[in-house]
């Protein structure tokens, strides 16, 4: 036993050891130590943080107060496999606390235990896993399960396992899927959402009938295509002829779908698919498969409407791009905006460009870029610094997300740029450690730009020198503040500074330092490229250009959108997204975020640019948009922002500390019924005083979701003074039964979660208020519609 304990104490101190050699022994190391120490033992051990103390010049102190810090980080061992429930905006509006409840009676466990007798499971609710066409989404390891419902937790826990337990599937020949020339191109978006809604498994199905058929084609990763609601989505590209679209794509389309379209290689590969096509119509009675129900066309009045207003930028050559491609990048104009730069521009003729470009950072606030890139540029120290803030912290965003992983090079060449023209030579990626992929493409794309000569020393030929490196954040939505995100880079806790001094001045290492978002970074090449002009001439006149908003919640067609700035809400939400589903109502829209604001539906012909929203009480922001409908509680929405921003408040200043946890009292005793006369004002007043005196943006916009709902949507916390939840949202206030209408077919019984109804077959079903939870799962299953919910 005792050598046992001594060889775990040895593999610990090695892994310790081996971290601190890659990372170093200084405070800025301690995010990246805790990283890989959490990576190996999927927890941190109190042995691991004392070794590491001891070999470093990390204090217990800095180490205790970062680890303690960020969500990331975990103190107490884990299960085998790790369940991450969404609690997003977009999943919270279609039901993540059910589902996150739902699991918890399934494996047994409470508040105080999150992980399972056996080990097997260890549940944790997450802000944003930034799939929220999914939503509610959850995910287990590196599994996404999308749309799921309460009574679909054990049969999903049940799939997962299943998965583990299979062989792995046989490595395919990729040289034999990419043979150029004119044998045609298959393309298929392998981002985030697309591989969570089952692209992978479509590639590998079309791979398998390929190399069944002896089919040739170039089978092509692109980025997103936008179309979530679409997804999977194939792109068909004969020999010859036009492009085909197939939407919503199975695994058991592609050997149909290819076949339409590709000639097998020989006579034996032709028998061979029309005996298949003959065995098909002998088993099914259909004399081909059906897949002119997955083809789309881009005349189709949904998919016109969808895009038709559009104005790519950001996302110029949406769904054509390899991401990870280089040299497909360059062939559509990637890196000419760097190599005019360098070689026929100063860098304060690029900055007079940006800035009359009208560009305003797309994020936050809405800084004029070129004024933000000079005050940096005009510093008299020479060290200077950039920093591309990937964080993206926003529940209901995926922008940035899908920025980085479908156009990395685009992103990189506009910081490069951001560099030469402020006069940095070193800068860093602030990515979400949620964000896998996108860290991997940008790493990837990095490495190939070093080996290009796009980055390091002499760039391009010229005499500029710049490199590139990542840094994941640790999970702090605190983060997306400047300060906060350059605290957590030199290692410390996310906690804001006091301004000024701003980070143009003295950011990181008290170097001028200047921190641009993603969207921001992907807009310059094509400013500098196409010129300011053709950007000013889009949008409108106080806000130039386009914008990227990911669009959500409870709308038909949801999706990654590019947009002239100056479009109304009405129009994303009605026409480009096409309203909310039959037999529901447009109520609202969330805009920007826990910081922005609720806008009513009969007042989103407001026009989409910084002034407009703000006059709304909203913000722009990162540019999520989140739909609600008339079965969305205003109060719980302003509960849940509230509580979201309340988790995520560093707790540096009194007014956001204590201030944002006296307001959500009053909002949780409102959704509980046991509000009181005064309540409202009393919520009113500690919003002006959060507003008025927390020290960051954090704290200064936490109470615009609470002003904007009770400005435009009052009656409904008059009701809920009443004990009243007329959307029928807030659980405390709502009671299940089932009507006459009920067949006795059981459904109700056999999926309620605390058997709250007895099985009583062809008989009509009781429900024991007593024991019942409110999670719908009745409802949802009763074909009938004999469950009345009040």
């Amino acid at each position: 036993m005792d050598s046992m304990i001594d060889q775990n104490t040895i593999n610990l101190n090695q892994a310790v050891d081996q971290a601190v050699a890659h990372h170093g022994r200084d405070s800025e190391a301690v995010i990246p130590i805790l990283q890989e120490l959490q990576k190996q033992f999927r927890y941190l051990p109190e042995d691991a943080l004392r070794r590491v103390c001891e070999i470093t010049d990390i204090t217990p102190a800095d180490l205790t107060g970062v680890s303690t810090f960020f969500d990331q980080f975990r103190h107490r061992p884990v299960g085998r496999h790790m369940i991450s429930v969404c609690h997003g905006t977009a999943c919270h509006v279609k039901g993540a606390d059910r589902i996150t409840e739902a699991i918890q009676r399934h494996l047994g466990l409470d508040d105080d235990n999150d992980t399972d007798v056996d080990a097997c499971f260890t549940l944790q609710k997450v802000a944003c896993l930034g799939c929220c066409t999914l939503a509610p989404a959850v995910q287990i390891d590196d599994v996404t399960y999308g749309h799921m419902l309460p009574e679909r937790t054990p049969r999903m826990l049940m799939d997962f396992l299943e998965l583990k337990k299979q062989n792995p599937s046989t490595p395919v020949n990729k040289s034999s899927l990419h043979n150029g020339g004119s044998a045609g191109e298959l393309r298929i978006s392998l981002g985030s959402c697309c591989v969570a809604r089952g692209s992978g498994k479509i590639l590998e199905a079309l791979e398998e009938v390929m190399l069944r058929y002896g089919i040739q084609a170039n089978v092509k990763p692109v980025g997103c295509v936008g179309m979530c609601h679409q997804t999977p989505l194939l792109e068909v590209i004969p020999p010859e002829g036009d492009a085909h679209f197939y939407a919503r794509v199975l695994p058991e389309d592609a050997e149909a779908i290819l076949l339409n379209h590709f000639k097998p290689q020989s006579y034996f590969k032709k028998l061979q698919g029309s005996i298949s096509r003959t065995l098909n119509f002998l088993l099914t009675g259909e004399s081909q498969h059906p897949i002119s129900q997955r083809m789309i066309h881009l005349q189709d009045e949904p998919v016109a409407a969808f895009l038709h207003k559009q104005q790519h930028i950001a996302t110029a050559y949406s769904g054509q791009l390899d991401p990870t491609d280089l040299d497909e990048y360059r062939s559509h104009d990637g890196f000419t905006a760097l190599e005019q730069a360098i070689q026929s521009s100063t860098p304060e003729e690029i900055i007079a460009r940006i800035t009359a470009s009208g560009l305003r950072g797309r994020g936050g606030a809405g800084y004029l870029t070129g004024l933000k890139w000079s005050k940096v540029q005009q510093t008299a120290e020479q060290t200077r610094y950039v920093i591309c803030n990937g964080d993206e912290g926003d529940p209901g965003a995926f922008m940035d997300r899908m920025l980085m992983e479908s156009y990395p090079y685009r992103v990189i060449e506009g910081m490069i740029i951001a560099a030469y023209a402020v006069g940095a030579q070193q800068g860093y990626f602030y990515i979400r450690a949620e964000y896998p992929l996108a860290v991997s493409r940008i790493k990837q794309a990095l490495k190939q730009c070093r080996e290009h000569g796009l980055l390091g020393e002499r760039i391009l030929g010229s005499a500029f020198n710049f490199d590139l490196e990542i840094k994941e954040g640790a999970g702090a939505f605190v983060c997306g503040e400047e300060s906060a995100l350059i605290a957590s880079i030199e290692g410390q806790r996310g906690m804001p500074r006091l301004r000024p001094p701003y980070p143009a001045e003295c950011g990181l290492r008290e170097k001028p330092t200047l921190v641009n978002n993603v969207e921001t970074c992907t807009l310059i090449p094509a400013i500098l490229r196409d010129g300011q002009e053709t950007f000013l001439s889009l949008g409108t006149k106080s806000s130039a250009g386009t914008k990227v908003f990911s669009l959500a919640g409870k709308v038909v067609r949801g999706g990654l959108i590019e947009v002239p700035m100056g479009i109304s809400l009405r129009e994303l939400v009605e026409e480009i997204g096409g309203g909310v589903r039959e037999g529901r109502r447009f109520k609202a829209i969330q805009v920007g975020g826990p910081s922005g604001g609720c806008i009513p539906a009969e007042q989103t012909d407001v026009p989409i640019d910084y002034e407009s929203l703000s006059s709304h009480g909203a913000i722009m922001g990162s540019g999520g948009l989140v739909v609600l409908d008339d079965e969305d509680c205003m109060v719980d929405m302003a509960r849940y922002f509230l509580e979201f921003t309340r988790e995520q408040s560093c707790g540096k200043c009194t007014f956001c500390r204590v201030g944002s946890l006296r307001m959500l009292d009053i909002l949780e005793k409102l959704c509980e019924g046991k509000a009181s006369r005064g309540d409202l004002e009393k919520l009113e007043s500690l919003a002006g005083l959060v507003q008025q005196g927390s020290l960051c943006g954090l704290g200064k916009t936490a109470p615009n979701p609470v002003l904007t709902t009770l400005r435009h949507f009052r009656s409904e916390y008059e009701a809920h003074l009443e004990g009243r939840c007329p959307a029928g949202r807030c659980r405390s206030l709502i009671t299940y039964s089932i009507t006459s209408e009920c067949v006795g077919c059981t459904l109700c019984a056999q999926n309620c979660p605390t058997q709250a109804i007895a099985v009583k077959p062809y008989e009509r079903q009781v429900i024991d208020v007593d024991r019942c939870v409110r999670c719908g799962a009745c409802l949802n299953v009763c074909p009938v519609q004999a469950v009345r919910k009040e």
